[in-house]
């Protein structure tokens, strides 16, 4: 069932999701070598804290970190600990927040000093495939005109779109309905109407799509090896077409 929100919900949930953003860009200001992922974790549950919300991943279906902090060939749900980020890494921080009762997730993927020439297009790519797919989030068009857009996007780069891992709806529950893959042909899907929030995140890999989960049972990584990236904006559907709800005004 998917939950469409008033005017009122969405702003709440515009509130949630920029605490997560200006969290985010926080995060980002201090990853440098030598800093580990756990750090990382420990100040975004600290920042949570001080702006009276509270984690959305850490506890979930047993997921022990408020971040998830998902280096190189890691595509998602990477656990914080002791492992320090080095000079030419890139790492994806996804964090989600619950403020006033209304969830906002959003992810990043960050350079780390200077990074190799694939590794920079990779991210350009994966951040250009998000904007790709958010053009599509319009009343009227399909939920897979936004799949398609951010795979043809994606596959014209020559990379591939991470098929096990998929954007969803999101609102008063951190995941609903309904799910937003990453590829799909044009045309397909339930009809976008005015007030449906969904999650956006392209995860986007330099070879193969395929991934799999490695022995803690979280993390997924390429099943080559290859880098991965990951960006994820959560938007609400308007009448006057997509309003990015994790978008600060500066």
């Amino acid at each position: 069932m998917i939950i469409l929100k008033t005017k009122r919900e969405i702003e709440l949930m515009r509130k949630s999701n920029q605490l997560v953003i200006k969290i985010l860009k926080e995060l980002a200001s201090n990853i440098r070598p030598g800093v580990t992922t756990g750090e990382l974790d420990l100040m975004a549950e600290k920042l949570i804290d001080r702006n009276d919300a509270m984690p959305a991943f850490k506890g979930y279906r047993g997921f022990p970190a408020c971040v998830c902090t998902s280096l190189n060939e890691q595509v998602v749900h990477g656990i914080p600990g002791p492992v320090k980020i080095r000079e030419g890494d890139i790492i994806s921080i996804d964090l989600g927040v619950v403020l006033n009762g209304y969830f906002g997730d959003a992810a990043i993927t960050v350079p780390v000093g200077k990074i190799s020439n694939d590794a920079k297009r990779l991210l350009q790519v994966t951040y250009d495939a998000l904007f790709k797919g958010i053009d599509q989030a319009r009343v009227g068009n399909r939920l897979f005109d936004i799949s398609h857009a951010i795979q043809m996007w994606v596959e014209k780069q020559k990379f591939s779109v991470v098929r096990d891992f998929v954007g969803h709806g999101i609102g008063k529950s951190l995941h609903e309905d309904p799910q937003v893959p990453n590829f799909g042909k044009p045309n397909q899907g339930v009809r976008l109407k005015e007030g449906m929030v969904l999650s956006l995140e392209p995860m986007v890999n330099v070879g193969t799509y395929q991934t799999k989960v490695k022995e803690d049972g979280w993390t997924a990584v390429t099943k080559d090896g290859k880098l991965s990236a990951h960006f994820e904006h959560t938007i609400a559907i308007t009448k006057n077409g997509p309003d990015i709800l994790s978008l600060l005004p500066e």
